[in-house]
């Protein structure tokens, strides 16, 4: 990896780099739409990786209740895949959900074995009903769903 490369909490300096990020996957249905201004309303939850003033990684933080926090929004450009990007920065957002109490950490993505070597484990999607009804619900893809959930106990 670059020596280059800062793996920080987002700024409002980051919102353009971060919106170009998140709709570089919008098409595919890797990741959903966010609008900026969702962007700059949740800024503190990101983190981003950036070289060169240009964000080329990023992932959330999103709260489902008092025991259940969710890491979204994960992506890396795809020139920058396989550099160990992807780990730091699930690395920060771990560290940030330990800081909050809240003893399991989850995901819905297609990158199972990324999350496996992070210590996730595979789990039904069924179990997070707090997520059902928060994204699910308004999803395109909310009857055919093909991402699949991890956990991470953090306590």
């Amino acid at each position: 990896m670059s020596d280059q490369i800062e793996v920080r909490k987002a700024n409002l300096s980051d919102v353009d780099g971060l919106f170009d990020l998140i709709n570089y996957y919008v098409p595919d249905g890797i990741m959903l739409y966010r609008s900026k201004e969702t962007l700059t309303a949740n800024i503190d939850t990101f983190v981003v990786a950036v070289e060169q003033n240009r964000v080329i990684g990023c992932g959330s933080l999103s709260r489902l209740g008092t025991d259940l926090i969710e890491i979204r929004s994960l992506g890396v450009y795809p020139e920058y895949k396989s550099k160990g990007i992807g780990g730091l920065l699930v690395d920060e957002l771990e560290r940030a959900a330990r800081e909050t109490g809240v003893p399991k950490l989850m995901a819905l993505t297609y990158a199972t074995n990324f999350f496996q070597r992070k210590g996730f484990t595979v789990v039904e999607k069924e179990i997070f009903p707090e997520k059902v009804w928060l994204d699910c619900s308004t999803c395109a893809k909310k009857d055919r769903c093909d991402e699949i959930a991890v956990l991470k106990q953090l306590d």
